[in-house]
């Protein structure tokens, strides 16, 4: 939904849909890791990214490291067919527990570099549930909390995916689809 007010720039709701899709295979400009702040990616969605996308998105990251939990950076894809990197710190320390709201920081931190890198679709997948060990239901709710109803001048399309069927269901459960 567009809007323009004035000599105000253009903003833009963002559709929302939900997706059974590895976030390794996605086309959209950005996808978010839920990362860790020493920027690793051993682990989880990130490891995934790493083994498709190649070394250098993990180099990049730990370069860029310390990440604190509410901040996010942007980095390269390396192989993956997305254009970007978002990795927004849902922990600390690799293999430390989620709560919901560090995932509701890292999504607000990740949407800031998605608007700020000029992104019109953005990938989230399930943040906190494998290594954070955060309730599906409860990491969905979080995420759809920090991204239903906000307005954006690029995002026009955030994509809630996840290959786990009771991720995608809680996700849908959360934007009152089922």
């Amino acid at each position: 939904m567009k809007e323009n007010h004035g000599s105000m720039r253009e903003t833009y709701i963002p559709a929302i849909e939900v997706r059974k899709a590895s976030i390794a295979t996605i086309q959209v400009d950005a996808v978010v890791n839920p990362a860790n702040s020493f920027g690793y990616m051993g682990g989880g969605v990130a490891e995934v990214m790493k083994k498709v996308g190649g070394q250098v998105i993990e180099d990049e990251a730990v370069a860029a490291a310390p990440i604190q939990v509410g901040e996010a950076v942007a980095t390269s894809a390396g192989d993956l067919v997305c254009k970007k990197v978002i990795h927004a710190p849902t922990m600390h320390n690799p293999g430390e527990k989620a709560d919901a709201q560090a995932i509701g920081c890292a999504v607000e931190a990740a949407l800031e570099v998605a608007e700020k890198e000029g992104c019109r679709s953005l990938a989230i997948p399930g943040m906190g549930t494998g290594v954070g060990g955060l309730g599906k239901d409860e990491a969905a709710k979080a995420i759809v909390g920090k991204i239903k109803g906000k307005r954006f001048e690029h995002l026009q399309l955030i994509i809630l995916l996840d290959v786990d069927d009771e991720m995608v269901k809680a996700f849908e459960k959360a934007l009152g689809k089922k």
